[in-house]
Order: C-alpha cells, then structure tokens, then sequence
C-alpha cells in the first residue's frame, strides 16, 4: 500500500498493489490419459475422443428411460406378484396372497428383502393418499432409480479401466435394452443381485493390487449384498473376481522373493472383507427370524430346498425348460448381442493372435499378470453363470437377470475387438496407416450393431406393451371406472356427465375429463363384500396394489391342478408392522411344497360380482372349468376389454417384435382380456346400497 499527496492538500489517496508473498499459481491438471484402459486405441489416439456422457449426463439419460419402464413395462412373472408384491401389500393393508414360501414352516422369502420396498410406500401414502397405484408405482420408480445409478457407475467404470469406446457402446446397449427394460423395475432378487452384481463388477474392474483395500471390500459388499438380501446363487458371478483377486498379480510387481509376503497380503484382505460382508447375515436373519417366529436362515433355506431337495420336492415341480431356453429368452431380449457376447472369449484368443497390441502387448509385463487374464477374467461371469443355470432343468427367465448388464460388457468388448480386426485388415491391405485413421468403415461397423440392437430392443418393447399389456390396464379399470360408476349409480357420489364437445370444435370427446374428476373416496365399498374372481388367468392377475380396498379376490377351479395362493390371515387395516408378526408367523392350512392342488382355495363362480378372463373369440376353446364366460351375456357384462396377443396363432415375427402398419399386424391374432360383471350379483348389491334420499 502507498499513499500520495495530491495537488490538492485536503485529498489524500490510497493505493493498493497484488501481495507479492502470494504462493505461485498451481498449473492446471493435466486430463486424464482416456488410454490407460486394458484395451487400447491404435488409431486416432491423438484426436478428439468421441462423445461419452459424463457420470451426471448419463444418470439423468437413464434416468429417463428407467423410470419409463417403471410406468409402462409389464409384470413378467407371477412369482414377481404373489411372493413379493403380495407380501408387501400384506406389510401395508393387512390383507393379500400368501405362497408356500413365505409359510413358517418352509420361509424360503425373505421379509428383510420385501422390507427394503416398505419405505416407498408409506411415502406415497402419506404425501399422495391412500390409493394403492401410486404406492405401487412408487416402489417401481425406487427401483429404477437404484437400477439407474448401479448401470452408470458401470458404465463409468468401463470407460475408465477397460477403454472410452467400449464404454459408450456399453451405455447405450444397456439404455435401450429390453431384457433391462423388464429386469430395472422388477421386484425380484435376482434383479436385486442385478442391481449388487452390476455395482460390484465396477468396482472389480479396477486391476487389483495390494495397496488397495476398497476395490476388494467394495466389491465384495456388494456381491454379498446380492447373495445375502437378494438371492444366494448370484455369488457365483463373485467367483471370477476372489480368483483374480487371491491369485492373478493385477497391478502388483511380484518377484520371487516378495511371493509369500504378497500372498499372505492377498488372502488377508480378501479374508477380512468377507469376514465384514458377513456381517449382513446379522440384520437379515434377525428380521426374518422376527416374522416367521422362529430361527430362520433364508439363503441356506433357498440353497437347500434348490440344491438339497427331497425326492418328492424341489422345484422341477413347476416344471422344466430344454437346454436351450435361456438362448432363446436371451435372443428375444438381447437381439443380436448374444452372438457377440459368447464369441468374446473366442475373440479375445483371435485378438492376441492378429492384434496383439491392442491390449498393451508394446509394454513388457515382468512378474505381473498379461493383460489378457484380467480381460479374461472380466469377461468370465456371463459364461460361468450361463452355464450353472442351463445346467438346472427347472429355468425361468428370471433367473438370467444377474448378468443382464454383463452380458452387454462382453458383447460391447466383441465389437471392440473385431473394430480392431478391420483396422488390422485395412492396414495390411492398404499399407497405410493414414488412411485407416481417415476411414469411416470401423465407425459405420460399430454404428450399425449398436443402432440395430437399439431398434430391435424398442421393438420389443413395444411388443410387449401393445400385446401383453392389457391384464394390468384391464384389473386397474375396476378402481378407475367400475367403482366410481356404482358409487354414482347408487347415489354415494355424483360424477358430471361426460363432456361433448360443441360441433366444430378440435376439442378431443373423452367419457369424461380427467382434469375434472373429482377425487372418490373409495372406501365408501369395503362394506359392499365385492368379489373379485380370477380362473385361468391366475398367473396374469397383477396383485392387490390394482385392486381397491374393500374387494376381495378368490380363485374359481380352472384346468390348472397345482398349487395356487391362499391368503395371509388377515390383521386390523390400521396396524403396524408389529400388528403384521400376527399373521406371518402363523403356519397357513392348506399351503404346501408339492405343488399339490388346495380345492378349499376355491369359491363358486356364481358367488363372484367380477371376473378377469381371457377369450379368444376367432379361435374359441371351452372346457369343463374353463367356460367362455364372455360368451355367456345373459350372465355377464362386460366392464373393459382389452386385445391381447393369440401367440398360438400368430407369426413368429410380428409376435416377437411390434412394426406400425395394417400389413403387419395382419399376421397376428388378438384375443380380448376382459373385466366382466356379474349382471345378476352387482345389480343386488347396487340396490341395497342404493342412497335412499
């Protein structure tokens, strides 16, 4: 600072300089070296890298896709209903199905898994209300989301330690995907393992060394996680990682004489984080011990009913698939990526061969493992737990959603490795590495796989939804219009009339404007005794969470001879958790582990006011227990029908995947998923309960 007198004797002024004692100014950080990956570029390694999203930017992409799913993917399997949504429900309302594994006497589900989704729906009812779709979707949005941030950070993860490009091909396989589309929102274990095995394998992505602890106990808390909330056998995708982790060097420099000490350092570390991974046993087994009453370990119970099974038991009961269902499910889902993803161990082996540089091979490796075995190693799960399952007769399409994700790493590794062969072909051809580098052959290549899975997986997508959606639209319209209708009939609510437009205006005709309808209290029906009927179609019925309050649900006799659900022993409506314990512990007459018909489950389908059915009017078939009640108008009226694909007799082509056009939906064939009412039934209880002003 200075001072100086002016001109003036009165005016005095102040000068400020910059501090001299200022420390130097850091230089900025260098960017981070985007070829330091095992896989490395051999052409354009100076240019600007393509287009890869950052970890927020592809979050917020997922996201949008994710949560999609959530609102608009189908339920795939009836075990996703009435061994999980069903519990939760009970947890909530009080009331729902209860299967055989979730009895006392077998506790092969486990409650601290379905607790985990309890959270989401307390919220949606406290801060929405208390109707049951909100909830239900509430607890898909959770998924997604916990889906969404597991697959970034994957997809990060490549990018970072396996290579830029196949990470952007990973990104946008997994984004459009639709085995992920059905898999993200499922409230199942195994896509909770999805979610633990995903996580876990970007964290084992990094090469391990003996200076680092987080890679092995992150990792292995997450595949523990997988195994031991969600479903036990998903620890087979682990195998791979505890063998690179106890005997590949990975990052480490190991001489002979430093061998013993960096074993000793290996097994430790592995040991001490499976030893704290363990630890969730504790939270699980005690809250699943509280709600069976009784000691219960569920994973061993799962391993042990699975593995273990008793001559008359085990799950070849609910039947068995040939050896090559799961590639046929995985063809349906993943498109053209299953070739590529079982070829990547093939081309891997080609790779060394014709392309050897391509991992790193210009360095030397002295005392630490080829890059080769760690690529191998990461590339191992998808066919280590393709073959365990294809192994098992009783398969289910569920059961592949652990390696979802992985199988899209190892068909996006593929593509990698065969860009790299053109770039080795044209070069050779040409003699000129330049014009490679200015060639868009290797682009277009991998342009056309990935855009090619993206359109066919939106495809099935929208096969999915166009031709299986219905029995969940269908089970909703008895909230959304059955029930707001026989409270106006009857004088409890008034509803307007629906809203005609004036002639000539663009204004759409609705039955009535959603913007003006006026919130129903549907709790004006829990004395009504409602009856909801499901026959055939018990393994289409999309739970209790569609269903309102105050309508019982019950099974009439159908063709099926097996097992189906009985219902839980019912507590107050208004409890707690504590008030459920009531009847989780209570061992359920009638539920059995030999798939062994219970006929008491059954009621008289002239005791039912609706019923969900399926016809097919262009090819009708009737049975002893199987009617067409959609035929049978004197009896019942339909509510809301909905088409719904006669795969039977439809083209394997256009039933498989969904194109715009007359011409191709002119293969298929469309049968109706109704809701019927029970002419007879309702119009007797709409009388009593009619408002008497």
């Amino acid at each position: 600072m200075s001072t100086a007198v002016q001109a003036n004797p009165n005016i005095q002024t102040i000068t400020f300089r910059r501090p001299t004692n200022k420390a130097a100014t850091a230089s900025p950080a260098k960017p981070k070296n985007r070829h330091g990956g095992l896989l490395q570029d051999q052409l354009r390694r100076a240019q600007r890298a393509p287009w890869c999203p950052s970890w927020s930017a592809a979050l917020r992409i997922m996201l949008l896709v994710r949560v999609a799913g959530a609102m608009y993917s189908g339920i795939q399997d009836c075990d996703e209903v009435f061994n999980f949504w069903e519990p939760l429900h009970y947890l909530w309302k009080g009331y729902g199905f209860q299967t055989w594994e979730t009895s006392p006497e077998y506790s092969i589900r486990s409650w601290a898994y379905i607790l985990l989704h309890y959270l989401p729906v307390k919220i949606s009812a406290t801060f929405i209300g208390p109707e049951k779709r909100p909830a239900f979707f509430a607890v898909r949005i959770l998924l997604a989301i916990v889906s969404s941030l597991c697959e970034v950070t994957f997809y990060r993860a490549v990018v970072d330690r396996v290579n830029y490009r196949v990470g952007r091909y990973v990104f946008f396989m997994l984004l459009f995907n639709a085995g992920m589309w059905t898999a993200a929102p499922a409230f199942l274990p195994s896509s909770f393992a999805m979610y633990a095995n995903t996580l876990a394998s970007a964290y084992a992505l990094e090469p391990p060394k003996n200076s680092d602890m987080r890679r092995t106990l992150f990792a292995t808390l997450a595949f523990a996680a997988g195994a031991i909330v969600g479903w036990p056998f998903a620890l087979a995708v682990a195998i791979p990682f505890v063998f690179e982790q106890l005997f590949l060097t990975g990052a480490d420099t190991v001489t002979s004489e430093s061998r013993a000490s960096w074993i000793y350092g290996r097994w430790n570390r592995m040991i001490t984080s499976a030893g704290i991974a363990a630890l969730l046993f504790v939270p699980v087994v005690a809250l699943d011990t509280l709600f069976y009453g009784k000691l219960s370990i569920v994973p061993w119970n799962i391993i042990s009913y699975n593995v273990f099974p008793d001559p008359q038991r085990g799950p070849e009961l609910y039947g068995t698939e040939p050896v090559h269902f799961y590639l046929s499910n995985l063809l349906l889902n993943f498109n053209v990526l299953v070739p590529f993803a079982l070829l990547a161990l093939p081309a891997l082996v080609i790779t060394y061969r014709v392309d050897n540089k391509r991992l790193g091979e210009r360095y030397q490796f002295v005392n630490r493992s080829s890059p080769y075995a760690l690529l191998a190693v990461r590339l191992a799960p998808a066919y280590l737990w393709v073959a365990i399952m294809t192994a098992q007769k009783h398969k289910e399409e569920r059961f592949m959603y652990p390696i979802y994700p992985l199988i899209c790493f190892n068909a996006a590794v593929t593509v990698y490795l065969m860009r790299g062969w053109l770039e080795t072909a044209f070069i050779a051809v040409t003699n000129s590495p330049y014009k490679a580098s200015r060639s868009s052959l290797f682009s277009q290549f991998t342009l056309s796989v990935v855009a090619t899975t993206c359109v066919l997986s939106v495809s099935r997508i929208m096969a999915q939804w166009k031709y299986y959606h219905s029995p969940m639209s269908v089970t909703f319209a008895l909230e959304a219009a059955e029930v707001p209708r026989l409270l106006n009939t009857t004088g409890h609510i008034f509803l307007p009339p629906p809203f005609e437009p004036e002639e000539g205006s663009k204004r759409r005709s609705t039955s009535r404007d959603e913007d003006d309808m006026p919130r129903i209290d549907l709790s004006l029906i829990q004395d009504w005794g409602l009856r909801l009927c499901v026959g055939k179609e018990w393994h289409r019925f999309p739970g209790h969470f569609l269903v309102p309050d105050g309508v019982r649900v019950d099974w009439v006799k159908s063709g099926f001879d097996g097992m189906l659900p009985g219902h839980f022993a019912e507590t107050s409506r208004h409890g707690g958790l504590l008030n459920r314990l009531q009847g989780t512990m209570v061992v359920p007459k009638g539920l059995n582990d030999l798939n062994r018909e219970a006929p008491e489950f059954y009621v008289d389908v002239q005791s039912c006011d609706y019923l969900l059915d399926l016809d097919f009017p262009l090819h009708p078939t009737a049975g002893r227990h199987e009617p067409r009640y959609v035929a049978d108008e004197a009896t019942w009226a339909r509510v809301e029908c909905q088409p719904f694909l006669d795969a039977h007799h439809s083209s394997m082509l256009t039933r498989t995947l969904w194109m715009p056009g007359e011409l191709w939906q002119a293969r298929n064939s469309y049968g109706e998923f109704c809701l019927l009412r029970h002419k007879a039934n309702v119009d007797k209880k709409e009388r009593e309960h009619t408002v008497r002003r």
